[in-house]
């Protein structure tokens, strides 16, 4: 194992994001929606799905409502929902690079992970059972809160269960909502880009372009300085 610095403090959990940050379902949620519209005759572009990445699912449900889907939003939920379920679990579930092992080194070092998704529970436990007890600790979907991501309260939720506080916890997110959700939480927020640009946005504290050579050491490097802060705010 090797040795920490002393100025350096690792987190109390790690919070995860799902969609895009630890599987690639964004493209699958993407088909999801060309597929729905098309069935209601309405137009779909690449941009009106990009928009919605990280969003929660009402949300994408009201915007394909009046895009012109003749549905109920509850039954448009469930209709992605059980399109992209049914892909994940045809195959292998297309992890994001570094994504598992990081999950599996945080379990090896004793460092608490919860899963904290906009998705519902049914589709997390599809994630979360495939990493069994090398996983998370607690699992927060989007039918767990009231308000959606860019609110705080899945993060809030997640630390609360696992006994922590959020500003002593690692967000790691993949959109501009999910990290907007984990700043306002308190949690020191690593973005790692994927399907949507991140490098213009506002917050998060560390920026990546992937998780592939990120390991707990490496994790506890790029965080530490900020969780350092965080403490000292917290004892003033």
């Amino acid at each position: 194992m090797t040795a920490q610095p002393s100025a350096l403090v690792p987190p109390a959990a790690v919070l995860w994001d799902m969609d895009g940050t630890i599987i690639d379902t964004e493209p699958i949620w993407q088909q999801s929606q060309v597929e729905l519209t098309a069935r209601h005759g309405a137009v779909w572009t690449h941009e009106d799905g990009l928009s919605l990445v990280g969003s929660g699912l009402e949300r994408s449900g009201e915007i394909l409502r009046d895009k012109g889907v003749d549905m109920e939003v509850e039954e448009i939920v469930q209709w992605m929902t059980d399109y992209v379920m049914e892909r994940l679990l045809d195959g292998e579930l297309p992890w994001r690079p570094g994504a598992r092992e990081l999950i599996e080194g945080l379990h090896a070092r004793g460092i608490p992970t919860a899963l904290v998704t906009m998705s519902r529970r049914k589709m997390a436990l599809v994630a979360a059972d495939a990493l069994g007890e090398r996983g998370f600790r607690v699992v927060v979907a989007g039918d767990d809160v009231e308000r959606p991501k860019p609110y705080p309260d899945a993060y809030l939720f997640a630390a609360a269960q696992l006994g922590v506080d959020a500003t002593a916890c690692v967000a790691i997110e993949d959109s501009a909502t999910g990290v907007a959700s984990a700043v306002a939480s308190g949690a020191v927020t690593v973005a790692v880009e994927h399907i949507v640009p991140l490098s213009d946005i506002a917050g998060g504290d560390v920026h990546l372009t992937t998780l592939a050579d990120v390991d707990v050491d490496r994790l506890i490097e790029l965080t530490g300085p900020a969780l350092a802060a965080r403490t000292q705010e917290v004892a003033r």
